[in-house]
């Protein structure tokens, strides 16, 4: 099993947390919506729509950042952009993107400044925050994930964990404030989905950009709904 050393366990630990100033406590990833077309009203059905969800974290915003972090070691900057305007592409709606961007470029700003006497954050993070200002790069936050972490020593593994973890946790804390859900329900949800990482993380170290998917067109009609809804506490 992989040891990380304390210091290595703090900056994922760092990157991860919820309040990691980068926004995405401003996002629900769909479940405010599902819960107000009745698609999502208890324990049961927030776990199944979360499921689906890290599911497509993985198979898009997962793949994507792993072949940039692969990239970004390999020192092809090239390869990097070609893994962010992928998973642009990927990402069907409108909110999706946004969410997407804005965390990356704030992602990106707060390493510029947390990773100031680093090389090897300057090697390639402070060209990529550049292109992002400029617009020369779409900016998505898990390409911006991918070359921060590769800069801090972290591993594929590691990088997979932050954001399946980030991605569950929008949805459950979001479902406290819009579902019949108590912290015990959300608690439980994410304990038991998480076990389900390692298997996942199998499938997506063996994937290529080609390979992303995110089939699931539930979520999409309910962002096209949020999209033009009047009453709203998140982004999607």
């Amino acid at each position: 099993m992989n040891c990380l050393s304390l210091g290595l366990l703090l900056h994922l630990l760092e990157f991860t947390d919820s309040a990691f100033p980068v926004g995405a406590f401003s996002f629900s990833n769909g479940v405010e919506t599902a819960a107000e077309t009745g698609e999502v009203k208890d324990a049961e059905s927030l776990r199944e729509y979360a499921r689906d969800i890290v599911r497509r974290t993985a198979t898009t915003d997962c793949v994507a950042a792993v072949c940039a972090m692969r990239a970004c070691r390999a020192g092809d900057y090239e390869a990097v952009a070609e893994a962010d305007e992928s998973l642009w592409l990927a990402k069907l709606n409108t909110e999706a993107r946004q969410m997407s961007v804005r965390m990356g470029r704030k992602t990106a700003e707060l390493a510029e400044r947390i990773l100031s006497d680093s090389e090897a954050w300057h090697s390639s993070g402070s060209r990529w925050l550049a292109d992002v200002v400029s617009e020369r790069v779409r900016g998505t936050h898990a390409v911006t994930m991918g070359i921060l972490f590769a800069a801090c020593g972290l591993s594929e593994r590691e990088l997979f964990a932050s954001l399946f973890y980030g991605s569950l946790n929008t949805v459950l804390s979001a479902a406290l404030r819009c579902v019949r859900v108590s912290h015990y329900d959300t608690q439980r949800i994410l304990f038991d989905l998480s076990g389900e990482a390692d298997a996942l993380f199998a499938g997506v170290s063996e994937m290529e950009l080609a390979d992303m998917n995110s089939f699931a067109p539930q979520a999409d009609i309910l962002a096209s709904l949020h999209e033009k809804g009047s009453r709203r506490m998140f982004m999607n």
